[in-house]
């Protein structure tokens, strides 16, 4: 086995890391002042006693989450404009000084308890940038920060996530530009809330790169070592002999882990992307966008192709001013909830499961059970084959497989094939398994399935190999809507480096003018 491949396999996910993973998909609520303003980013001005959500009802946000099969919630805590959805002692700037509960009220509380009603976990978000804040663009504001933070992970109970955005837009209030800490972010969730993953500008989950719903085609978890806090790859210290930097990659790029990719670097980590987008065209609440919310297909294939795809979903679903999700937003939720149950509620019962040699411990039986055992043939080989046979004909229109990821992300191309009788049929070809791969074909009717790994890294871990039966169907799409969904995608790439350059290009001159 070559050097590089053993470095490669060699890097695994931490135990947070599997958890999170596990969980596949979060509800995002973006919530605050925003709500109540109209406004997507607020500038920091906007009074307390403008939040005053008059029928606000957290168990309604928990009980629409779980319903759609979310396993977490996030809440914005504060967004870039300063607003503290809880009591603080930091600033003034916080429900404390709001209409709502006359003072009393503390969000954050009402979501964490309705969380551990539901039986949900709970995550935060506290947006470095603060436009409300006096100490921001100072050395004093990373002090600041860090006692918001602890306030947070120190009085709501367990936290599974400090979701974490790098945005910075001090020019744009006439400051200077404030330079986190995110070293000593990094260190006080470790501290305060150990098994809490830090995402999106963090070391444990990383941003999919666009705000769309869009997830690669391969996705890879192990990748060369991220600048965590800018979500773009650059080796920490990695330089090549003339003592230059390495070529780095942009977290938006279509291929981040082949091994055309990792060539080069010697340095990789378990880094897992992560889908956040929203049901509607904005992430905070606007009434004019209750008729523009994504289908139920549109939805469906974000999950398949986000959870499905060795991915994590993080949906938004904003509250209103009354401090409820909107009507429409729950029953598409329910609809969502309501198809993916139904889509998974009738495995095909297996007969018998045969494959390569195995190794000691690590049979081919081990694909149907429930439980972190796996198959892993006993040597090395071209291609790796795995047959089930049915204990009846049905009619199948979706495979799910999985790696054991404690022995890394090895699998590179698969193909999966059904059988009835004698005769054998090509249903679907496919690159990485990783976490999770939900594999979707056109319903046939089968007795029985192979599959087979024609490129791997070493021997592949299988954990699981489950067919399940046609049953309230999946998103078909056309070759129409295929076209349609790929040039938005590179519309949106696009549209995302033009307004990254033109917001560098105004930092630049806003820094200028200040010397």
């Amino acid at each position: 086995m070559a050097e590089n491949i053993s470095l490669y396999i060699a890097t695994v996910p931490s135990e947070r890391q599997k958890t999170y993973q596990e969980m596949g998909f979060n509800i995002f609520f973006h919530y605050g002042t925003n709500t109540f303003t109209g406004k997507e980013w607020g500038d920091g001005k906007a009074s307390p006693a403008i939040f005053n959500p008059k029928n606000q009802n957290t168990d309604q946000w928990i009980e629409t989450a779980k319903a759609a099969g979310a396993k977490g919630v996030i809440l914005t805590c504060k967004h870039h404009d300063g607003f503290c959805l809880w009591p603080t002692e930091t600033t003034e700037y916080s429900v404390k000084n709001s209409p709502y509960k006359n003072g009393k009220g503390d969000v954050v509380r009402e979501v964490s308890d309705s969380c551990r009603k539901y039986g949900l976990k709970f995550g935060i978000y506290l947006s470095p940038w603060d436009r409300n804040s006096e100490y921001y663009g100072t050395p004093q504001y990373n002090d600041f920060y860090i006692r918001q933070l602890t306030e947070l992970l120190t009085n709501y109970g367990e936290i599974f996530c400090v979701w974490l955005d790098g945005a910075c837009g001090s020019y744009m209030d006439g400051k200077e530009k404030q330079v986190y800490d995110f070293e000593r972010i990094y260190a006080t969730v470790r501290k305060l809330q150990p098994n809490a993953c830090i995402s999106n500008c963090g070391p444990d989950i990383r941003w999919v790169g666009n705000e769309g719903g869009y997830a690669r085609e391969s996705e890879w978890n192990v990748v060369p070592d991220f600048q965590f806090d800018t979500q773009n790859i650059a080796a920490k210290s990695q330089q090549d002999e003339d003592g230059q930097k390495m070529q780095s990659l942009d977290c938006q790029a279509e291929d981040l882990g082949s091994r055309k990719v990792l060539e080069g670097h010697d340095h990789f980590i378990w880094y897992p992307s992560e889908v956040d987008v929203s049901i509607r065209p904005g992430w905070f609440y606007h009434k004019t966008q209750d008729h523009a919310i994504r289908s139920l297909k549109n939805l469906l294939h974000i999950y398949y192709t986000a959870v499905g795809g060795n991915s994590l979903l993080l949906l938004n679903v904003p509250p209103n001013k009354d401090g409820l999700l909107a009507k429409g937003d729950v029953k598409r939720m329910q609809e969502v909830g309501a198809a993916l149950q139904n889509a998974f509620a009738k495995p095909v019962s297996v007969a018998s499961v045969t494959a390569d040699p195995a190794e000691d411990g690590f049979s081919p039986e081990n694909c149907l059970e429930k439980d972190n055992t796996c198959y892993a043939p006993k040597a090395e080989a071209a291609q790796y084959n795995m047959e089930l046979k049915f204990q009846a004909p049905a009619f199948m229109d979706k495979v799910v497989l999985k790696e054991q990821c404690d022995f890394s992300q090895r699998v590179e191309k698969f193909a999966l094939y059904a059988r009835l009788g004698d005769k054998e049929q090509k249903i679907y070809e496919g690159t990485v398994i990783g976490f999770k791969k939900i594999a979707l074909f056109d319903a046939i009717k089968a007795d029985g399935l192979r599959l087979k790994i024609s490129e791997c890294r070493s021997t592949p871990h299988l954990e699981r190999l489950e067919v399940y039966e046609e049953n309230g169907g999946v998103p078909k799409f056309s070759a129409f809507e295929q076209a349609v969904k790929r040039l938005n995608k590179n519309i949106r790439t696009f549209q995302t480096r033009i307004w990254e350059k033109q917001m560098k290009k105004k930092q630049e001159k806003q820094e200028q003018k200040a010397k």
